[in-house]
């Protein structure tokens, strides 16, 4: 009971602390929107805008609920948004999402995921935002037939990728960095 007190007032403070932030304090730069920042210009650890960063993000877990964004996918929007804030040119990031497990619902085309959810999937802006700055965002096909789903529900902005596993081992001999959401 105590433990579930104190995590309601965390949360409470929380909102409070973000509702007191000044205009302009959370930025979403690149992905319009989506993968809000608050860039520190004097951090540490800033990524060198001179280097090509090779990122696959493993998305695998699923929303909250269906009509919220899936939260591992607005990571990757967040990870654009630093490195541009950062001063690295976007053809110097190659990025790629490839989604499996309980992530494989958020590539569903708008019709089918209604049918399945009864809303409109709320990740297809974020995954249109995500493709106009370079993310490739891939579905592991191997997860798209265990859901008993169809190839062709899965959103024509989506890459349809043998497998989460081959997608994210092949990248890694490429030089890629694995980044586990």
């Amino acid at each position: 009971m105590k433990t579930m007190m104190a995590g309601a007032l965390l949360a409470s403070a929380g909102t409070a602390m973000a509702a007191d932030m000044p205009p302009g304090f959370w930025t979403t730069p690149t992905i319009q929107g989506y993968g809000k920042i608050h860039y520190l210009a004097n951090a540490a650890y800033k990524p060198d805008p001179k280097q090509t960063y090779r990122i696959v993000f493993a998305v695998t877990q699923g929303a909250k609920s269906p009509g919220d964004v899936n939260a591992s996918l607005d990571h990757v929007a967040r990870t654009v948004n630093l490195y541009v804030a950062a001063g690295v040119p976007l053809d110097h990031l190659k990025f790629v999402a490839i989604t499996y497990g309980p992530a494989t619902p958020l590539t569903l085309d708008d019709a089918q995921y209604r049918a399945k959810f009864g809303v409109a999937n709320p990740n297809l802006p974020l995954i249109a935002e995500l493709r106009k700055a370079g993310v490739d965002v891939a579905v592991c096909a191997q997860a798209v037939a265990e859901h008993d789903f169809q190839y062709d529900w899965v959103d024509k902005r989506v890459t349809l990728a043998l497998s989460g596993l081959t997608t994210v081992t092949t990248l890694e001999h490429q030089g890629y960095d694995l980044m586990q959401l």
